[in-house]
């Protein structure tokens, strides 16, 4: 271990106030009984230590699923620090409660841009071995300010559909010098997290924010991807009228057989009650869409950056901008219309809400927490790899168990047919 956990960890931290950890304890008190793999690996990693002696930071959402496979990690002999991904997702209380615990943070809730880059600085200054990433802000940072620590690094882990973007860019240039884990395109976590968790997520963050009605009301849905999918299938089943833009034909055509309707955003802006972005691309509402828009029209994003709502662009049309709500911002045109803007166009899931539910983030962290143990545990490549089939199955048949659920097994006269070729009709 390094010297730094020599140090008590409020001494490594930046946070807001430590005098919050009472509060943020009952929230992942909470969360760890709805998780039962993560406490099977907690379980077994406090036997096996496969981490001992390793420095761990971990970019996430800091809430109190996050905290929890914090602490999982560090029951397998980790120095662990984490830092946020998002300044509107932190909950003070939660980091309060890892470092009255023993692990360092460097976050506090609505941070300013300069503040979250020193945090994801500071963070790196623990010359981390592995690293679990969201959205490619850390890894990024690495590679732009920190060449000199790649060296360090055995390599890491993404969680997002956009870091892995990110991740599969830096690949293509050449510039990925460490091996990552593409986590989120495991099946375990894009069929459940992406499409039930966002779906359930979003609309549980634009619902208490805004206490509005969704049914009988049309939804637009920005992207059918698998969060986009969850979104539009929510939305369906909150009662909404739901309408589909989308630029791949492929995803066009699922949506229309799913039995949404397709059309161009410029065509949807005039129907909409919600919009929900949920590309991972930048400017997907622009100042065209707002100039179509009717009056009341609500805005969230669910993508991982605040770009794909153009901010810019509705500042300049607003003739005055209102703080609403909590988390809900109303910007008023030249010609009395208001548009309503939730969570600073952030997460709208988990700046405006907690994220996805603990049962889905269970299998989600399960397949982080194993993907970090097989990047510690095998000599991988740098650039961008799958995680391993048996794990993802592993995942999979956890979940069947905590749920006291059993399948079927193949006979073995079943496998050589399968295996087989040369098989009577």
């Amino acid at each position: 271990m390094s010297s730094f956990a020599a140090i008590p960890a409020a001494d490594r931290s930046h946070i807001r106030d430590l005098s919050l950890h009472g509060r943020g304890e009952k929230k992942i008190q909470w969360v760890i009984g709805r998780m039962p793999l993560m406490r099977a690996l907690q379980e077994q990693f406090e036997s096996e230590q496969p981490f001992a002696g390793k420095r761990v930071v971990i970019c996430l959402h800091l809430e109190a699923k996050t905290a929890y496979l914090a602490r999982v990690i560090q029951s397998g002999g980790a120095e662990v620090t984490v830092v946020a991904s998002n300044p509107l997702s932190t909950q003070d209380d939660v980091v309060a409660a890892l470092v009255q615990e023993g692990i360092a943070a460097h976050a506090w809730y609505g941070a300013s841009d300069e503040e979250y880059h020193a945090h994801i600085r500071a963070a790196l200054d623990t010359n981390p071995h592995l690293i679990i990433d969201d959205g490619g802000d850390l890894i990024t940072t690495l590679h732009h300010e920190r060449p000199e620590q790649v060296e360090t690094v055995i390599g890491g882990c993404e969680e997002t559909t956009t870091g892995i973007l990110r991740l599969r860019a830096m690949e293509l240039d050449g510039a990925l010098r460490v091996p990552m884990m593409a986590v989120n395109d495991a099946y375990s976590k894009y069929l459940f997290d992406n499409r039930y968790g966002t779906g359930q997520s979003v609309w549980d963050g634009i619902m208490r924010t805004t206490n509005m009605v969704v049914a009988g009301s049309t939804a637009v849905v920005v992207g059918y991807g698998w969060c986009g999918k969850g979104v539009a299938l929510r939305a369906r089943g909150l009662g909404a009228r739901v309408i589909v833009c989308e630029v791949d034909p492929i995803k066009a055509v699922e949506a229309v057989m799913d039995g949404h309707e397709v059309m161009p955003m410029q065509e949807a802006a005039r129907h909409g009650d919600f919009f929900v972005t949920v590309t991972g691309n930048r400017d997907c509402i622009t100042g065209a869409h707002f100039d179509a828009m009717k009056t009341g029209a609500i805005l969230a994003n669910a993508g991982h950056f605040d770009v794909e709502i153009n901010i810019p662009d509705l500042r300049a049309r607003a003739v005055a901008i209102e703080n609403v709500r909590p988390n809900v911002q109303g910007f008023k045109m030249a010609d009395g219309r208001v548009l309503y803007l939730l969570a600073e166009g952030r997460l709208v899931n988990l700046a405006a809400g907690d994220g996805h539910p603990a049962e889905v983030m269970d299998m989600t962290f399960a397949l982080q927490a194993l993907a970090l143990r097989h990047v510690a545990e095998n000599s991988l490549a740098a650039g961008v790899h799958n995680l391993p089939a048996e794990l993802d199955r592993r995942v999979a048949a956890m979940r069947l168990h905590a749920d006291g659920r059993s399948i079927d097994e193949l006979s073995d006269e079943q496998k050589a047919y399968l295996a087989g070729w040369g098989h009577e009709a």
